[in-house]
């Protein structure tokens, strides 16, 4: 497949503010960057909202409210809302804005883990909230809850009840097999996008090999009806992404998962990750899929059927 769709995620529940003044926080910061990140590039936008008081993750429907109608009006990007949230969230609250917007596309964690976020606390010499550095300490506690009850729960109340399809992020083999299990129970329809995520303390390691591995049991449970896409935490970002792009995958990029454009140099945007990472995808022959062609490849049911 030559076309490649990038996909930026703008803000999310990993980082924190103190760690970046470019980090998007509010509704204004999030609409303009993820306008920013579509003329860039970027078919689809990885949605996640922050309240715009505290810098806390939040999933409530007014926050995502500030930003959704304004990306919708100012760009054609696919809008991808995380169901992944917080893992301090309840399901119900993770839920609530995809379940109000009734989006294209939809984020899907395939799975239960440890998400320790701890080590990242070390880094850090000032903090600009007071729950911050609480809160990464307090990850080596920390479990993302996301059951086989609770995943046929997203898949009915968003996919087959408000016609989403999902973004199947998956941080160990494990999930592979476990999206075969509802690929064969019919809660879901092929072709699958599939984010391999790497570089998580809880989850796969950025290893080239991971990648390989991981491609070889797709084929095996998937065949032809899948398609794969790869994000890789902090600096193995783009690295991660060129092998992807070679290997015939999709690409994630943007400040939730890397907040850096090289080493030591924090990235100044979302836009700016994008145009770095479609300057490597074209240099490898890759042509940028637009967000209609994403929605075709995805089969998506476009931005005239959603409720933003």
């Amino acid at each position: 497949m030559r076309e490649i769709i990038i996909t930026c995620a703008l803000t999310g529940s990993i980082h924190t503010p103190s760690m970046s003044p470019h980090l998007p926080i509010t509704g204004d910061d999030i609409a303009r960057a993820g306008i920013e990140a579509a003329v860039a590039g970027a078919a689809i936008l990885h949605l996640h909202a922050r309240d715009p008081k505290t810098g806390r993750p939040s999933a409530k429907p007014e926050h995502f409210q500030a930003f959704l109608p304004r990306l919708k009006e100012g760009c054609d990007a696919v809008l991808n809302l995380s169901t992944g949230g917080s893992a301090t969230m309840t399901l119900d609250e993770r839920l609530a804005a995809p379940k109000e917007a009734a989006p294209e596309m939809a984020s899907l964690n395939m799975g239960t883990m440890n998400f320790a976020l701890y080590p990242m606390a070390e880094r850090i010499a000032d903090w600009q909230h007071d729950w911050e550095k609480p809160f990464l300490e307090g990850s080596d506690d920390l479990v993302f809850k996301n059951t086989p009850r609770d995943i046929a729960r997203i898949l009915t109340q968003l996919g087959q009840e408000r016609g989403a399809r999902f973004e199947f992020e998956c941080y160990d083999l494990s999930h592979l097999y476990m999206l075969r299990h509802f690929a064969d129970r019919g809660l879901i329809r092929a072709p699958y996008f599939i984010q391999f995520v790497f570089g998580v303390l809880g989850g796969m390691g950025a290893d080239p090999e991971n990648l390989t591995h991981l491609v070889r049991i797709a084929d095996k449970l998937f065949g032809q009806d899948y398609m794969f896409s790869v994000l890789a935490a902090g600096r193995h970002q783009m690295p991660m992404a060129a092998q992807a792009a070679a290997m015939g995958g999709h690409v994630r990029v943007g400040l939730e998962d890397s907040l850096t454009i090289g080493r030591g140099t924090l990235a100044r945007s979302n836009a700016e990750q994008v145009i770095k990472v479609r300057g490597i995808v074209e240099a490898l022959g890759r042509v940028v899929a637009s967000p209609n062609e994403a929605r075709t490849l995805l089969g998506l049911k476009g931005a005239d059927r959603v409720a933003i």
